[in-house]
């Protein structure tokens, strides 16, 4: 296995497989030029094996640092084909591409697939489209190679869709959410602990149990060890029926995600009326209509008018359009008089309130503004790739949300934009800019931007604005996380706090594609994932011959869905297929009966833990 990256994900795909799948692993790196080269591969091999290892030259342009009997690391300016080749590409059997470029992994892929068209490609890729059209097209550049074979395909996932559900679960705990599987195929919906005797739905089948202290902000969901009180993927029926209070994940229904929300041009352009103008505006607004309606009210009282004919009269005095009182009793001439007073003070509120109206209309079209009424909010700090992600996912469950942006040109601004969604432009660090953000009145806070100190510093300012502020930051490093959050827990026991590792959550999807089965989704539980895999059954003792029941294993692996089209018409690709390339549906039954027996030329869904998946594919987990 090669997997190819410059950043954390990485590092813990290669730990993945070498850990878990039991894998001989290549990393590639990137290295700058210079004498100190070697320094970044020999950190990242140190980190996986604890060691520093010793250099060696692999191939021109390329640094080796051989690693250990199951791990090598190669540097090399650029992933070309040197490079590539230098790492063993044309003997590999499955190669993952993890830059944080998108443009990289591209020209890699079509490199790579050049060099061994055989080749099982696993492609991180932001942009949706370009990876359904760049899969479709690797798939096709293989002469002499069935294209619908698992074996050579190319998946193309993203990490910042894998790890969305999780980001936006720590906001919005205590409430029934739904959780989707990489957005396309499988729905999960998480369920709070029952109260007042109510026992939740368990739909087709429980997923797991969340931990006994998932609410309690002195639990341990900071750490990603098993116990008796953490979170329990895949529990039998009578891990259930015991479960007591705590929150379950069931798979209930079975929907394909639509496209992202749409907002029409004119529910964009036109903001609410009360919003178009300040409160002192408003109140000098109503000071003139008293105005009119006092006049109105005298006019009549005192001229015996009627009440309409005096509301036009004194509105024509007030625009200085009426003919002078001449000859008229003295009460109108004083009447006309007190009117174009008014007339006087309404033409400085007319003309504040124009520049206030188009104000608001100037930035209503560019980004939505905080309102002085909000409360009960999330504030989700950074709207790069990842915050973008949790943005559109806070969006889709209804849950307001105010954006804190340092860059005006940043990728989530024309989503935020299109949403209505109001976005603060700062930098979180400054103060009163969370306070702009109204995060005092807010319930969650989501820290989501690249850098690690700032959402430290953010989520440490966030906490002396609200104590009891519910506060999710992701953190770059998996290890620093739980470090993180164990602090913050002894600093403020009373408060919720979570922390989260975008590479710890999207490293195990990454894996199961790499061992050569479409991987559909991963569930993210807590601090743990559940992965979703199409696997045929022949070939597999533990499945094949078995009931539906009996080879269910808890903790491991549960047969959640049958494919019911024969062998020949069956899809190649199941996972492109519910992302709708190929205008097809898959014929998939997924309330199985529990004594339905399982045949070789069946394919089937599974939810698997990672060493649940490893063992199915024949690897034996390291103790």
């Amino acid at each position: 296995m090669v997997v190819c990256g410059d950043d954390a994900l990485a590092r813990r795909l290669a730990a993945e497989l070498r850990d878990v799948y039991r894998e001989r692993v290549v990393l590639v790196v990137p290295e700058t030029q210079g004498a100190g080269a070697p320094t970044r591969a020999a950190a990242l091999a140190s980190a996986l094996l604890g060691r520093v290892p010793f250099a060696a030259q692999r191939a021109p342009g390329t640094q080796g640092l051989a690693a250990g009997d199951d791990l090598d690391v190669v540097s090399a300016p650029v992933p070309d084909e040197t490079a590539l080749d230098a790492a063993g590409v044309g003997r590999a059997s499955a190669l993952a591409l993890v830059y944080e470029d998108d443009a990289t992994n591209v020209r890699a892929a079509l490199a790579a697939r050049r060099l061994n068209p055989r080749l099982r490609l696993v492609i991180r890729l932001y942009n949706r489209k370009l990876g359904q059209h760049l899969a479709q097209l690797l798939d096709q550049a293989t002469p002499g190679v069935d294209p619908a074979a698992l074996d050579t395909s190319t998946t193309v996932l993203s990490d910042a869709d894998t790890a969305a559900p999780a980001l936006a679960a720590t906001a919005v705990a205590g409430t029934s959410k739904v959780v989707q599987a990489d957005g396309m195929l499988l729905r999960a919906v998480e369920h709070p602990p029952p109260g007042d005797g109510r026992v939740p739905d368990p739909g087709l089948c429980t997923l797991a149990l969340l931990s006994s202290t998932a609410s309690n902000p002195a639990g341990m969901e900071g750490s990603d060890d098993s116990g008796p009180e953490g979170p329990q993927l895949l529990p039998d029926d009578e891990e259930v029926a015991a479960a007591g209070d705590r929150g379950t994940i069931a798979l209930e229904t079975v929907t394909y995600a639509g496209p992202p929300p749409r907002v029409s041009r004119l529910d964009t352009a036109l903001t609410p009326l009360v919003s178009l103008f300040s409160r002192r505006l408003w109140w000098s607004i109503g000071g003139v209509v008293g105005a009119v309606l006092a006049l109105t009210v005298a006019s009549m009282l005192t001229l015996d008018d009627h009440p309409l004919h005096a509301a036009y009269t004194i509105l024509l005095d007030i625009f200085a359009i009426n003919d002078p009182a001449i000859g008229e009793p003295a009460t109108r001439k004083v009447l006309q008089i007190l009117a174009g007073l008014a007339g006087l003070l309404l033409l400085p509120v007319l003309v504040a309130g124009l520049l206030e109206a188009l104000g608001t209309f100037r930035s209503a079209s560019a980004l939505g503004r905080v309102s002085r009424r909000m409360s009960g909010h999330v504030v989700l700090l950074g709207l790069g790739k990842v915050g973008t992600r949790v943005l559109a996912r806070l969006h889709e469950l209804d849950i307001p949300v105010v954006c804190v942006e340092e860059s005006p040109e940043a990728r989530g601004i024309s989503l935020a934009r299109r949403l209505r969604v109001p976005v603060v432009l700062g930098d979180v660090t400054q103060e009163g800019v969370l306070e702009s953000a109204r995060v005092h009145r807010a319930q969650a806070l989501l820290a989501l931007t690249s850098s690690d100190t700032t959402n430290l510093e953010a989520t440490l300012y966030a906490r002396s604005l609200g104590p009891a502020l519910r506060v999710s930051l992701r953190l770059y490093d998996d290890e620093f996380a739980t470090a993180v959050f164990r602090t913050l827990r002894t600093a403020h026991p009373d408060a919720l706090t979570r922390s989260r590792s975008v590479s710890h959550l999207a490293a195990p999807a990454f894996a199961g594609a790499m061992m050569g089965r479409q991987v559909l989704g991963a569930v993210p539980v807590e601090r743990k994932v559940l992965l979703f895999a199409a696997l045929d059954v022949a070939g597999h003792p533990q499945l094949q011959g078995r009931t539906v029941a009996e080879a269910f294993r808890p903790g491991s692996w549960r047969v959640i869905a049958l494919d019911t089209a024969a062998p020949g018409e069956r899809l190649p690709d199941l996972a492109a297929a519910v992302r709708g390339a190929g205008g097809r549906t898959p014929n998939l039954v997924w309330d199985l009966h529990p004594g339905y027996v399982l045949k070789p030329e069946d394919r089937v869904v599974l939810a698997a833990t990672r060493r649940g998946l490893a063992e199915l594919l024949g690897r034996q987990p390291q103790p």
